[in-house]
């Protein structure tokens, strides 16, 4: 029996076959330089022909236009690694742990730092002098006093719909306190603010921030404080949580430091120096902003 240049004898029969790059290839054999492409002859018998997206082609890979790469294919639809779930923020596509379904997160990313705050959706409420810098994996803010001068600089960074107003909640936030003057009664020159309006904070907003002194956090409106060594030249994680009863607990490094009765937000929050009252100023880095996933 004559076979045909795309066909090889196999047990008296002519079986279909790829031949490339001058090597006979069996049908359904997997290209070993490639394990998204295969022998097809009957879409090729001369090239190697790539699998469907999405297709598993190894532990925690799939096969994306015709090259294995780390992400998920859900309900029919590809996505890159690290996508959140359009129908659940907390939820996120992490091949290690699972190629075909939804993965839970710890935390939602509100900033990463070393990039671009704009981007990110952070506004800025500013006064001069301030200066607002990137580093590796941080963004840094410094405002000082001017000599002579009446007023300070202002330099707060603000993201609106950060959480849900009615909503238990928590904020980690990761930051290093390089230097910071002693605040004043409902003012600081670096602050964490759960909550926002305007460009300072209405009484409610800041008799409920947090100030930073170098040796002390507390509420500004100093109704609790405690001692701690802010300014050690260390990244503190700072966490502000906000339970059903609207009871708001910081710790720090997992150490709970303050609590509170009544806490309310408008969704908005802010970090950074909140005043510009004069000799009022702080230089501070943040490595990350997180909505824990509750």
């Amino acid at each position: 029996m004559a076979c045909t240049t795309t066909e090889a004898c196999e047990a008296g029969a002519c079986v279909a076959v790829c031949r490339i790059d001058e090597q006979q290839v069996s049908a359904g054999a997997v290209n070993p330089a490639n394990a998204c492409e295969q022998c097809a002859p009957e879409t090729s018998s001369t090239a190697w022909t790539p699998f469907a997206d999405g297709t598993a082609c190894g532990a925690g890979q799939v096969c994306s236009a015709g090259a294995c790469s780390p992400k998920c294919i859900i309900n029919g639809t590809l996505y890159a690694e690290g996508t959140p779930s359009p129908l659940n923020a907390c939820e996120v596509c992490t091949p290690a742990t699972s190629t075909t379904t939804w993965s839970p997160r710890e935390a939602i990313p509100l900033l990463v730092g070393g990039d671009d705050i704009a981007a990110q959706g952070w506004t800025m409420f500013t006064q001069a002098p301030y200066t607002l810098t990137y580093g590796t994996d941080y963004v840094r803010l410094a405002t000082s006093t001017n000599s002579g001068a009446q007023t300070s600089g202002q330099l707060l960074l603000a993201k609106t719909n950060a959480v849900a107003p009615t909503q238990p909640f928590t904020l980690r936030v990761t930051m290093q306190v390089e230097s910071v003057s002693r605040h004043n009664q409902l003012d600081s020159g670096a602050a964490i603010l759960g909550s926002i309006t305007g460009s300072v904070g209405n009484g409610t907003d800041r008799s409920q921030m947090i100030y930073l002194d170098s040796a002390a956090i507390g509420w500004a409106d100093d109704s609790q404080t405690s001692a701690f060594a802010v300014t050690d030249g260390a990244y503190h994680v700072y966490e502000l949580a906000v339970n059903a009863d609207k009871v708001a607990t910081v710790s720090v490094d997992g150490v709970a430091k303050l609590t509170r009765n009544n806490f309310v937000t408008n969704g908005t929050i802010a970090i950074g120096d909140q005043t510009n009252d004069p000799n009022v100023g702080g230089v501070v880095r943040i490595k990350s902003v997180e909505k824990l996933c509750q």
